[in-house]
């Protein structure tokens, strides 16, 4: 099954960090292997770019999502932040999850009908929202 990578979940993949867990690297792999695509939310390509800017991620952060995007053969694809998922945030509380960027990758999942490989504590308490969380 395909599925939607939260920001720090596709930097720690394309960096093969063992901040990744086993079962979203697992998720992850199988996605690929059975010819899935694997998305990440626009928001997540500006939001690099930020952390970029801030010092907070190296600047290879960006250069290796970029070519993984680029690669034809890369099963990573960017997920488009557009009316369907601005009227999806709706749905993704502003009392548990308060960060923009975060409410629009839960969105994208919910949009998408698709599993959220994520770290973050308030998005995986998202359980109204009807998609799976893989961490």
């Amino acid at each position: 099954m395909a599925a939607v990578l939260d920001t720090h979940a596709a930097i720690w993949y394309l960096f093969r960090s063992k901040e990744l867990s086993s079962a979203a690297l697992q998720a992850i792999r199988q996605a690929i292997d059975a010819g899935n695509a694997v998305y990440i939310s626009a928001i997540s390509l500006i939001e690099i770019v930020y952390l970029v800017e801030k010092g907070r991620i190296p600047a290879e952060a960006l250069q290796k999502l970029n070519a993984a995007l680029s690669d034809p053969a890369s099963a990573l694809k960017v997920a488009p932040v557009d009316a369907i998922v601005a009227e999806a945030i709706q749905k993704v509380s502003r009392d548990i999850v308060p960060d923009m960027p975060d409410r629009i990758i839960a969105a994208t999942a919910v949009c998408l009908g698709l599993p959220l490989v994520t770290r973050d504590h308030k998005l995986q308490s998202l359980h109204d929202l009807g998609i799976e969380m893989i961490w």
